[in-house]
């Protein structure tokens, strides 16, 4: 015979090989299907309320792996009984009964009060394919690859729900995965800081009085891992937060340079680390490595912390300040107002650790407005980042000679 393989994909599903086999001496044929993705990271079980014909044609995916329920009937399709095969529940129903009534012939020679009570239940599947009353179609795949037909998608559907489970250990070695569930941290292992907010006791900056600093590590899409701590005190009610990078000094520096052009510009995320500095070229204004720490806000939020940082400078707008001095600085304040969305200006963030970010709105293709530009870092940068008296590699052959 031949067997022919399809690959293909199901709308709103996945892709999946349908292999067909047919012979042309004895007319027989055969459909299977497997699963072209892997075993996916949770089980699925399909519960759809069978009120109609209609429903009777909803296409099922249904693996080998996969058993099918019918309450009413107290009727399962065991796992591992079946091939997999797409269908619809109708064909389902079918193939159950075709297996039933395979062996019946003999059945009715040898035992005959089994074979009949085997023909009543045979009578009542094939009742069910009239839905004359409604029932409950039930499919449990604990690798998450069967699938129910929603005929409304994308739209819900109020007769079908859709529940996803984490594996118990036995489906798990059902699936020859029993390695991986060793493999896993144990129960004692370190909280995963992806999902935990970690809280700490400190003293307030301000008061000195008993705080809490909140710890969580974020990922920031297109770019790296980053630690945010946020300090409250209920106290006083000072707030501040600061934003650690999570990886390690890039091998480059890197200098981003933005052209504000549009007042959406504003709600651009910006990560500025502590060894970043901020230049905006027509305001004539730098801001030095260091200078208001690390921090994750938006383009927004760091103009409004730049013109707090210099209203609330004494030494600029204090009563020691010379009125020359306080013009050219409220002057200042206005044009960096004006920036917001009245003038267009570039925004340059130079960091030679690399470990700073601007949101790209295009992502993940080029952002016209945007420039990202790799270079490398001097002498003296390397120095004020500590790299040059680092030394990874060597050391311990150095230390044993110098003893």
């Amino acid at each position: 015979g031949v067997t022919r393989l399809l690959l293909t994909r199901i709308p709103f599903f996945k892709e999946i090989i349908v292999s067909s086999f047919s012979c042309d001496s004895c007319s027989w044929s055969n459909t299977e299907i497997q699963s072209a993705g892997r075993i996916q990271e949770q089980g699925v079980r399909y519960t759809l309320a069978v009120t109609s014909r209609q429903d009777m044609n909803r296409e099922v995916v249904k693996t080998d792996c996969a058993s099918a329920r019918i309450p009413e009937l107290d009727f399962e399709i065991p796992a591992f009984s079946q091939k997999g095969v797409l269908t619809t529940i109708e064909g389902i129903i079918d193939r159950a009964v075709a297996g039933l009534e395979q062996d019946q012939p003999g059945r009715r020679v040898t035992d005959k009060e089994v074979a009949g009570k085997i023909d009543e239940f045979i009578g009542k599947l094939r009742q069910l394919k009239e839905v004359n009353s409604p029932f409950t179609f039930i499919l449990d795949d604990p690798s998450g690859n069967s699938f129910v037909e929603n005929p409304h998608a994308p739209q819900r559907d109020e007769a079908l729900v859709v529940t996803h489970y984490r594996r118990s250990p036995q489906q798990s070695a059902m699936l020859g995965l029993e390695g991986e569930e060793v493999d896993a941290k144990p129960p004692d292992a370190a909280e995963d800081l992806r999902d935990e907010v970690l809280q700490f006791n400190t003293n307030c900056p301000e008061c000195n009085a008993p705080a809490s600093t909140n710890m969580k590590v974020v990922q920031i899409p297109h770019f790296k891992e980053v630690i945010i701590m946020a300090t409250n005190c209920d106290s006083c009610g000072h707030r501040t937060n600061e934003v650690k990078s999570g990886g390690a000094i890039e091998p480059q520096g890197t200098r981003i340079t933005l052209r504000i052009t549009d007042p959406s510009d504003m709600t651009r995320d910006i990560l500025k680390s502590e060894t970043c500095s901020v230049e905006i070229p027509e305001l004539e204004f730098e801001l030095g490595m260091g200078a208001l720490g690390g921090k994750f806000t938006t383009l927004e939020g760091l103009l409004k912390d730049i013109r707090d940082l210099v209203e609330k400078n004494p030494f600029t707008l204090g009563d020691s300040s010379t009125p020359s001095r306080t013009g050219k600085l409220q002057e200042f304040i206005g044009k960096l107002q004006d920036v917001k969305g009245k003038t267009q200006a570039h925004f340059i963030m130079d960091d030679p650790a690399g470990n700073s970010y601007l949101q790209n709105v295009y992502a993940p293709e080029e952002d016209p407005e945007l420039c990202v530009q790799r270079y490398e870092r001097t002498f003296e940068q390397n120095e004020e980042l500590g790299l040059n008296d680092m030394k990874t590699e060597g050391y311990e052959a150095e230390a044993a000679s110098g003893r």
